[in-house]
């Protein structure tokens, strides 16, 4: 293929070719350049020009398929067009010679079709160029096409609208022949025909003036014909061309003078009065009408209606959403005025009516509900309620008038009620998509909605009645606030108008619907709402035989508030179970005896009441079992069934009933049937199996004998056939945008679809998708679906003897029945047959004997060569389910061989279609084909009939199937794979572009061929490349098809290619093709556009990006999609159509698209995305609401361009966005919400203004978040402040997000405030109305957590200003605390429950916030050595802001602290497992009710945490001091001390003891923690978990808590396991810190407590001898610590899990193995650290809680790690800095050994051996080989002196461990490093200092010698730098300290040699001026000691200086030449002591 790729066509590879691969060679070729034509340039162009047209020209002999002509035809228009235009007229020539060829011969036909086509490309790129040779050529083709087929007359239609493009204005000669010509097709028997001369008159409009002008009625007559038995897509062209027609001549302003005469503007009543005509009377003409009208016989054909019901939408979109606000009311009226009376012809049977309110609603929707915007859409819904109220009068006029002509008036009330129909369903339609904007139309008192809609509900028609209930219930749905005032309101309306028959049903449904609402509204309703309803209903029931006028609605309304009531769910039905189960068993007679009773009794009336109550009841108890499957238990299913007898009883004896009493009974009988059926559907089928013979027969019954004779295939089948089966039934099955109205066309003649009064009792259950209101079908219609689905259930579960019976009986009732009779019963039989197959797969039951597959067999096989398609196709798919249920290789090869026999004699279409199929769908079900030899038979007699030209259809059919092999088949289908694309290449080329079935089929194939490829197509090899290319041109191929749903397929392929091979698919053309079809009128073709487009921008969204903004500015001309990708770019686009989009998938789609774009796109385009976001939001912005900020507080804080900011986006031209929809708004705040977390991960300048400004100054094309602050707080706040509740939660979440995010960014201007302080305004604002009274519980409380959030991010520190959001909290407590009772009753109790939780949570954050903010401020001032953060200290005054933040919260702390008592108590009692039930309150918590308690337990889990912590906090502030129990308690709904906990009030007593309260109140947050700690849920947040942990820690922070932990052993060894498993499972080193802090506190208690009960021994026992004192402490008198039981056990099993975790070396099991060996030393995290740290300060704690025994057993544990963690640890760093860890271990080693119990006198020794040996254990770890060079010898060091320091005497001073110790310290001394020396003199220093001298001497006789040789050392070798200084100033140090621990007659020996040393350091005047700094430093050191030294040892002084002349003369110089500057220079020394001293601080262990 590669050799296709030349600017000429390469002949001689061409001729080697067969005769198909030229086909593809050309193709390739042409394509390729298609693409290189419009690049190359012109020169070389000429100079190939001549061979490359002779090359083109000379293909059209070739017969070429449609695509390749299309493609040569481009190819030679772009020629001419670039290159020289002197040859092209004979190109025409020829042209036109080929077409008046006589050849009429179907081999000669592809030529004159390629020359048709060629014609139409050269004049559409020529144009006016070609002058006047058009005219001939017109004239030519016209001539043509008087004798052409249909693939000709359509080539020539589409080739006349080329040619009409190319020319414009100058085509008018031709004009009228054209349109002439245009008309015969657009009535042609082709569809493909009447598609193409609509697009052909499409064209011709844009010129032809005369044809909205002169022949306007003549053309519109003309497309109602075209309507007549047309298609989809004829009805989408032909209404296309009608609607812009009549839209063009109301808008077009008359210019040409020589029209001027006979043209007159049209109005649009006359326009109207057009359409109208069409819709009314169909395309019978104007005049020949009157005729059949005056008979009565003529109804308008559907196709008719369906087209001018598009062509209306059309008309209204091209005249634009502007005008339609304009001229609303007109057209409103209009189009109401189709069903009303003052056209009987178009309603005169139910039928009709039907189909026309449906053509009227779907106008309404398409262009009120898709044009216009909401403010619009709000004013429309006023002139919908204006037309309610006019009807209304009618209505209301007739009903009043009791005069003589009522009769009249009473049919303008049946004839208002198609109106009323229609305006209630867009109404409320309208209100739904609203929502909650629509809050101000329903508070406009003038408009009166409300009132409208409820009074219509008295109407006297039903369907009126039912329409205005569901209008109700979109209004509930749109405005939960409403749901509980319209059902007070309706409920009360019903029992006030009890008796009048319109009210009970009126007010009935209404109630119904509402509830039906209920499970919409997040809110719900208030609980005792069902017990006003249950009341109402069993009063309705119980009166219905009082008054036989009403008996019927009285029961009907009964029982349907009790089915609606069932749908509120188990907690609110339980209550009232055995009242419906009462009134159920009720509704049936008890025994057969009372049935036969009432059968003799009974008359019609009374019959019919009995049998609609029945059904009613029947209906009630399936609704139950349905929505409250949870009170299903074994006893309750027990009482359902007992009437159930009885009811399959009168079922069967129905028909003679009906036979009895004549026909008014037939409905009630058929209504009674449908309901049982169903309930028994949805019963477990074991319950009622004593009646299966009754059902059984009365089933098959209605299966054979239908009451209707009407074909109902099209809604019984299409469930029961596979999906992708359905797609070769055309378009008519698949969703469409028209799916609402094309759907009657589908159901056949005898009926028009479902529609409410049909069946009231669906008003409240759940919408079918996609349907705005509910359409159950006609009875007689259930009844059968009903009946094919009970079908299922049972017959899968009779016995298999049965089962034949009842199949052979289905047979023959089959065979007896003749003529279109026998098809229905055919049919039902199959779909029933289909179902009960269904139910064997899913529960893998078996078919039974042979006999009975034999049956089966021969049912499907009779449906599979019925004339029906759509049988055809479930017959299909029941013959998988058979194969699949018999699951038996050799049946299923049998069934394979009927249908290959069949196959190869039938020569009928329908046969082989429906065998085709079978072959397809055999292994559907049984995973796969797996005979290579079946799989070959398939496919070879698949390959024969897809080429079977003469029949599209088969070749459709074949195709299919042979794609469903494909898939099947998987890898043993490799084999096949390249003549199977060969095969389809081919037909793609050569099948007529008009069969679009055999085209869609084909992209099937191509689909399933590529999934089989799969990632092999990625080889490189010639034969994978050559498949892939195939593949690519199959794609090429379909993408120009002009089919849409083929062009979806197109991009499917290309998106499959992309996924597996993704650089070969050539993605700029991709990305092209995407954005032209992404405003497609087709819904399928626009789902794969964004499908694929989801794909690729997971992988390249910046490239999908870019190339869609190029090709929009590449091409100028042909391209101009709906939407405005230059402005905008792709994202743009894509929100604009999620905007418009109606179809629920594509919006999740296009929504996913968006997301995946921002993911990766968002922080390179940062102020783009904004924008767009910013665009969407502020396009809605209400400016009154933007400009009602607090001035007041905007004076002093607004920057200029905020306050422009409001004013300035109003100006209408820069909104891409105009009026976009609420929940494209709410997406929109979203994406600013992900735009946040994905600059979050980008990095900190994204909130760094400082950073962010100096980067962008560097490079001004970077971008960061914090530099749009004042955009983020703009869009937040409109969003928070909109109409729209779902925005408002948007806005606020977003808000919430930037507090957070932004609290800490300081601001560079002004140091000491932050960023976010400038917007308190705009925070303020955009929460004041969240707490306005009306606002809905879930907005307030999400504000409540923004305030919070707002408060404690401490970025206002002024007290005034933060009061302003302080007062909003303030004002919800104080609604807290008015309590449950004065709870509004407008939601769901468990709606308070959620704002008082979510209030509480906020105080208890700004609480935390505040305690802590107080603590840190004391530990400023407490730790004054450590500097506080210099940020906090210049920041602001903390000290004031953080008490008066305190301050703030302090003033309602008393009530507070209550009302968080009070949530705990309750979130406890909801904690409680299920068993403990019956302990709950009855009457429920504090802030739940009892019934609520599902709904209020996700509302605790959610802030339980916080308030906990806030609480321990509040306790520990009073130090468990009780508060006054009465303060406060009065004015909460009831005493919410937790003492009230689960006891009753009268066992205890009155009072409580503070003691008790404290202990309660204990117990309860232990408990609470404990419970959860135990088994956080996975989900659990990491806050919630924190905050726990915090609580504890706040709890032990006190005395009186520890006592009670101290105290009780158990309790805190529960603890200690529950935090153990916390560490365990939890990662995160916040929480394992937290945990450790906690064991702390807990060890802490229990030292505290052994100590206390020793002291208390101590003074009880004083005068007793010391030995018979018992031991305290764990281990007792034996050491054993029991695992479980013991605290010390539990706390070393913790500290052990973390040590090891950190620091894997420390496990004695892993030591051994050679990994851990070899390693070197873990530099640990700086996490890491403070957890070691942690434990090891726990790990010394440990033996203070032990008795001595108890001591001596944990000690070589707790060595073993201190020791382990020192060793694995003790690196050096190269700041000479101590690891945390080492630091941890050493000052853990010294709490050990300081330890009271070394020197008690029971573990005395035990102790002195392990210290012994722990001892050896350092000191050898010195010796470890290959360790040395990184082993920090100070640490070591340091943790000897440390044992020599703090243990007794005996332990360190055994020689052989003195002497090891000693010659450390020698080797050390002599470092080389003078850090190590200096550190070295230290630790020396301390030892030399021992008091104990047998500790002391051997270490100062060994090592002082060497120190002080040392310094006479320094006398030669002066110190180079600070370092050695110090060394030398340490040594001299310990020597002046040894002098003075020193015995008197030493002393002088060591002064002695002391002073020389110093003298020695001292310079003379002349040194001192050259000296470096050191010297300087060193001579200053030794003078000042000098002073020091000589005046204590006067006499040695003395008698050295006269003993040396030198020394003396040298000391008296340096004191004379530096007497001034010393006395300045000493008091600057004192001053600064140099770094030594805050060294000594950090590591001074000793």
């Amino acid at each position: 293929m590669e050799l296709a790729h030349s600017l000429l066509l390469n002949e001689e590879a061409y001729n080697q070719l067969g005769e198909f691969q030229k086909a593809e060679f050309i193709f390739e070729w042409l394509q390729f350049l298609e693409k290189l034509l419009p690049v190359t340039s012109k020169a070389d162009i000429r100079e190939n020009q001549k061979k490359l047209v002779e090359q083109l020209t000379s293909l059209l002999n070739n017969s070429p398929g449609p695509p390749t002509r299309r493609l040569v035809a481009k190819n030679l228009a772009v020629l001419y067009s670039t290159g020289d235009t002197f040859s092209v007229y004979q190109t025409i020539d020829k042209c036109n010679e080929l077409i008046r060829s006589k050849d009429d011969s179907p081999s000669y036909l592809p030529t004159k079709l390629a020359a048709v086509v060629c014609l139409g490309y050269l004049y559409k790129k020529l144009g006016r160029i070609l002058g006047n040779s058009f005219t001939d050529t017109v004239g030519n083709v016209l001539k043509a096409m008087k004798n052409a087929e249909s693939q000709g007359r359509y080539e020539i239609m589409l080739n006349l609208q080329n040619i009409l493009n190319g020319l414009g204005a100058a085509a008018i000669p031709c004009h009228r022949d054209i349109y002439k010509a245009a008309r015969s097709c657009l009535t042609d028997r082709s569809m493909a025909v009447r598609c193409a001369a609509a697009k052909c008159l499409l064209e011709l409009q844009n010129e032809a003036v005369f044809m909205w002008s002169t022949d306007l009625d003549s053309v519109v007559t003309l497309c109602f014909k075209s309507f007549e038995g047309s298609n989809y897509d004829v009805r989408l062209a032909v209404s296309k061309l009608l609607g812009t027609v009549l839209a063009r001549a109301l808008t077009s302003k008359q210019t040409t003078a020589s029209t001027r005469h006979n043209f007159r503007r049209i109005s649009l009543e006359e326009v109207m009065e057009l359409l109208g005509t069409g819709f009314l009377r169909g395309s019978c003409g104007f005049l020949r009408a009157s005729g059949d009208i005056l008979k009565g016989t003529s109804s308008v054909s559907r196709d008719v209606r369906v087209g001018v019901t598009q062509a209306y939408v059309v008309f209204v979109s091209t005249l634009g959403a502007r005008w339609l606000e304009r001229n609303f009311s007109a057209f409103l009226s209009h189009i109401l005025d189709l069903v009303s009376q003052s056209h009987p012809k178009a309603i005169q049977s139910q039928m009709d009516a039907i189909g026309c309110r449906r053509c009227v609603s779907f106008i309404l929707r398409a262009t009120v509900g898709g044009l216009l915007g909401e403010k619009a859409q709000i004013a429309a819904a006023k002139e919908i309620c204006q037309a309610i109220w006019k009807l209304k009068k009618v209505v209301d006029a007739a009903t009043s008038d009791s005069n003589l002509e009522t009769r009249i008036s009473t049919t303008d009330v049946t004839a208002s009620q198609h109106v009323l129909v229609c305006a209630l369903q867009e109404l409320g339609s309208l209100i739904h998509g609203l929502g909650t904007t629509a809050a101000p139309l329903l508070q406009d008192s003038s408009t009166g909605v409300l009132e409208a809609v409820i009074s219509v509900i008295l109407h006297p028609s039903i369907s009126v009645r039912l329409t205005a209930a569901w209008c109700l219930r979109c209004i509930a749905v749109a405005l939960p606030s409403y749901v509980s005032l319209l059902l007070d309101r309706c409920i009360e309306r019903l029992s006030a108008l009890k008796s009048s028959p319109e009210a009970v049903t009126g007010y009935s449904f209404a109630v119904a619907a509402l509830l039906g609402a209920v499970k919409h509204s997040p809110l719900g309703i208030p609980h005792g709402k069902g017990k006003v309803i249950m009341t109402v209903a069993e009063d309705l029931l119980c009166s219905a035989s009082q008054n036989s006028r009403i008996s019927l609605q009285r029961t009907q309304a009964g029982w349907l508030l009790i089915a609606a009531l069932m749908t509120l769910g188990p907690a609110v039905v339980q209550h009232h179970l055995p009242r419906m189960l009462l009134l159920w068993k009720c509704s049936f007679p008890s025994s057969p005896k009372d049935l036969e009773t009432e059968k003799t009794r009974g008359d019609s009336f009374t019959w019919q009441v009995t049998l609609e109550g029945r059904a009613g009841a029947l209906c009630a108890i399936k609704s139950f079992v349905s929505h409250c499957a949870g009170l299903l238990t074994d006893e309750v299913v027990q009482r359902l069934l007992l009437p159930l007898p009885s009811a399959v009883d009168l079922l069967t004896q129905l028909s003679s009933i009906c036979k009895s009493y004549g026909n008014s009974l037939k409905t009630s009988s058929t209504v009674f049937r449908h309901k049982l059926y169903e309930l028994l559907a949805v019963l477990p089928p074991k319950t009622y199996e004593g009646s299966f013979c009754a059902v059984l027969k009365e089933l098959v019954a209605d299966l054979t004998v239908p009451d209707s004779q009407i074909d109902a295939s099209t809604f019984l089948l299409p469930p029961l056939c596979h999906e992708n089966d359905l797609l070769l039934l055309g378009p008519l099955l698949q969703e469409t945008d028209h799916r609402f109205i094309e759907e009657q066309l589908l159901l056949g003649n005898g009926i028009a679809g479902g529609s409410l009064e049909y069946d009231p009792y669906s008003i409240y259950e759940k919408v079918a998708k996609g349907d705005s209101v509910p359409k159950p079908l006609p009875p007689g219609l259930s009844v059968i679906s009903a009946a094919t689905r009970l079908f299922g259930v049972m017959f899968s579960h009779v016995a298999e003897s049965h089962r034949l019976q009842v199949l052979e009986q289905l047979l023959n009732s089959i065979k007896q029945t003749k003529g279109s009779r026998q098809q229905i019963v055919q049919l039902n039989v199959v779909s029933a047959f289909s179902t009960s197959l269904k139910h064997l797969a899913n529960c893998k039951g078996s078919l039974g004997p042979e006999e009975v597959r034999r049956s089966a067999l021969t049912l499907v096989m009779g449906a599979l060569e019925s004339n029906n398609p759509l049988l055809r196709c479930a017959a299909a798919e029941c013959l998988a389910r058979l194969a699949q249920v018999v699951s038996d290789s050799a049946f299923t090869a049998g069934l394979a061989q009927v249908s290959f026999d069949k196959l190869k004699s039938a020569r009928d279409v329908v046969s082989r279609t429906g065998h085709s199929l079978a072959l397809g769908c055999l292994y559907r079900y049984l995973g796969g084909i797996g005979s290579t030899q079946h799989l070959n038979a398939c496919v070879g007699i698949l390959y024969t009939l897809s080429q079977d030209s003469t029949s599209p259809d088969v070749q459709a059919w074949a195709l299919h199937s042979l794609s469903l092999i494909v898939d099947l088949a998987g890898p043993l289908y490799h084999v096949h794979v390249e003549p199977t694309l060969s095969l389809v290449l081919m037909l793609l080329l050569t099948v007529p572009p008009a069969y679009t079935e055999v085209h869609q089929s084909l992209g099937r194939c191509l689909n399933a061929l590529i999934t089989t490829l799969g990632p092999e197509l990625q080889g490189s090899s010639t034969t994978v490349s050559a498949l892939r290319t195939s593949c690519l041109l199959g794609c090429a191929v379909m993408q120009d098809n002009p089919d849409c749903l083929v062009q979806a397929q197109a991009i499917s392929c290309l998106q499959q290619l992309h996924m597996f091979a993704p650089r070969h698919v050539n993605l700029s053309s991709l990305v092209s093709s995407l954005c032209v079809n992404l405003c497609s009128s087709y819904l399928l073709l626009r789902r794969a556009v964004v499908a694929c487009l989801r794909q690729l921008v997971q992988r390249e969204a910046a490239e999908v990006s870019e190339y869609a903004v190029a090709l929009v500015k590449e091409s100028r001309e042909d391209f101009t999609p709906d939407v405005n990708i230059r402005e905008i770019g792709l994202e743009g686009a894509l929100l604009g159509l999620l905007d418009k989009e109606l179809d629920q998938r594509l919006c999740q789609d296009i929504k996913e698209t968006l997301t995946h774009m921002l993911t990766s796109m968002a922080v390179e385009k940062l102020s783009f995305w904004l924008k767009l976001c910013k665009d969407v939001l502020a396009a809605s912005a209400d400016f009154n609401t933007v400009a009602s900020v607090d001035t007041t507080q905007e004076e002093e804080t607004a920057k200029v361009d905020d306050a422009s900011v409001l004013t300035s986006d109003s100006d209408e031209r820069f909104h891409p966005f105009s009026n976009p929809r609420w929940s494209t708004r709410v997406f929109a705040a979203e994406c600013v919400c992900k735009i946040i977390s994905q600059c979050e991960n980008a990095g900190s300048a994204h909130f760094d203004i400082t950073l962010a400004q100096e980067r962008k100054q560097r490079d001004s094309r970077d971008d960061f978040l914090v530099l749009h602050l004042a955009d983020l707080i703009r869009m937040a706040f409109m969003a928070a402040t909109d109409h729209s509740d779902q925005l408002r939660l948007s806005g606020l979440q977003t808000l919430l997000i930037v507090v957070r995010k932004f609290a800490a960014v300081p601001e560079p201007e002004f140091p000491g405030h932050v960023i976010l302080e400038q917007y308190q305004a705009n925070v303020g604002a955009a929460l004041r109305p969240a707490f306005a009274p009306e606002t809905p519980p879930d907005v307030t409380a999400k504000a409540c957590q923004v305030c919070s959030a707002w408060i404690a991010s401490g970025v206002v520190s002024d007290l005034n200003d933060l009061r302003r959001v302080h007062q909003l909290l303030v004002s919800s407590l104080v609604k807290v605390q008015a309590g449950k009772e004065a709870q509004s009753q407008q939601y769901s109790e468990s709606t308070s429950t959620m704002e008082i939780l979510a209030v509480l949570k906020a105080w208890a954050e700004v609480y935390i916030v505040a305690v802590e903010k107080q603590k840190n401020q004391r530990d400023v001032h407490n730790h004054c050595l450590k500097i506080a953060n210099p940020a906090e200290e210049s920041y602001r005054d903390v000290a004031s802001s953080a008490s008066g933040l305190l301050d703030l919260v302090q003033a309602d702390l008393g009530t507070l602290s209550k009302l968080w008592l009070a949530a705990l108590q309750d979130f406890a009692l909801l904690t409680l497992p299920s068993e403990y039930a019956s302990q709950l309150p009855a009457e429920g918590g504090t802030f739940y009710t009892a019934e609520t308690i599902e709904n209020a337990r996700p509302h605790y889990y959610h802030s339980w945490a916080l308030i906990l912590y806030a609480t321990a906090l509040w306790l520990t502030s009073t130090g468990f001091i009780v508060v006054d129990p009465d303060e406060g308690v009065n004015n909460l709904s009831r005493p919410v001390t937790p003492t009230t906990m689960c006891q009753d009030s009268s066992t205890r007593p009155l009072v409580k003891s503070p003691e008790d309260v404290n202990t309660d109140r204990f117990h309860l947050i232990l408990g609470i923690s404990v419970e959860f700690l135990c088994s956080p849920r996975s989900d659990a947040a990491m806050e919630n978990i924190i905050a726990c942990l915090r609580a504890l820690q706040a709890l032990f922070d006190v005395p009186w808590p520890r006592s009670k932990i101290g105290g009780d052993q158990e309790l805190g060894v529960e603890l200690l396991n529950v935090l153990h498993r916390l560490i365990l499972t939890r990662e995160s080193p916040d929480i394992q810190l937290a945990a450790l802090e906690v064991v702390r506190l807990i060890l802490f208690a229990s030292q505290e407590h052994v100590k206390e009960k020793r002291r208390s021994a101590e003074v009880d026992d004083g005068a007793a001898e010391k030995e018979t004192l018992p031991e305290f402490g764990e281990g007792k008198d034996t050491g054993g610590l029991v695992p479980g039981k013991s605290l010390v056990f539990a706390t070393l099993e913790l500290c052990v899990c973390i040590l090891v975790r950190q620091l894997p070396q420390l496990n004695p099991k892993l030591t051994c193995s050679p990994a851990v060996q070899s390693g070197k030393h873990l530099l640990l995290s700086e996490d890491g650290s403070r957890l070691v740290a942690a434990a090891l300060v726990i790990l010394s704690d440990v033996p203070a809680v032990c008795s001595p025994e108890g001591s001596v057993s944990v000690l070589p544990t707790i060595l073993y790690l201190i020791i382990g963690v020192l060793k694995q640890t003790a690196v050096k760093l190269r700041d000479g800095q101590l690891p945390l860890t080492v630091a941890a271990s050493l000052q853990a080693l010294k709490g050990l050994l300081s330890s009271p119990m070394a020197r008690a006198e029971k573990s005395r020794t035990a102790w002195t051996d392990l210290l012994r040996s722990a001892l050896v254990t350092v000191l050898d770890c010195w010796d470890q080989d290959g360790l040395l060079q990184e082993l920090d010898e100070v640490s070591l060091l340091t943790a000897i002196t440390v044992f020599v320091m703090s243990t007794s005497p005996e332990v360190t001073t055994i020689e052989c461990l003195q002497k090891r110790c000693i010659e450390k310290f020698k080797i050390t001394l002599d470092s080389k490093d003078s850090l190590v020396q200096y550190k070295c003199y230290q630790l020396l220093h301390s030892i030399f200092q021992h008091p104990n001298k047998t500790v002391s001497y051997p270490y100062i006789h060994s090592l002082a010698p060497s120190i002080v040789r040392k310094l006479q050392e320094t006398e030669k070798a002066k110190p180079e730098n600070a370092a050695e200084l110090q060394v030398i100033q340490e040594g001299i140090n310990v020597v002046t300290a040894l002098t003075a621990t020193a015995e008197e007659e030493h002393r002088a020996h060591l002064v002695a040699c002391l002073l020389p040393i110093l003298i020695s350091f001292l310079l003379d005047e002349n040194a001192l001026v050259s000296a470096t700094n050191s010297a300087k430093n060193l001579h200053e050191f030794a003078l000042q000691n000098l002073m020091q030294i000589g005046p204590q040892y006067s006499s040695v002084f003395k008698k050295l200086m006269a003993s040396s002349p030198t020394m003396k003369a040298r000391l008296e110089s340096a004191v004379k030449g530096n007497q001034e500057s010393i006395k300045v220079k000493t008091a600057k020394h004192a001053k600064n002591p140099g770094k030594s001293s805050s060294i000594q601080l950090k590591t001074n262990f000793l």
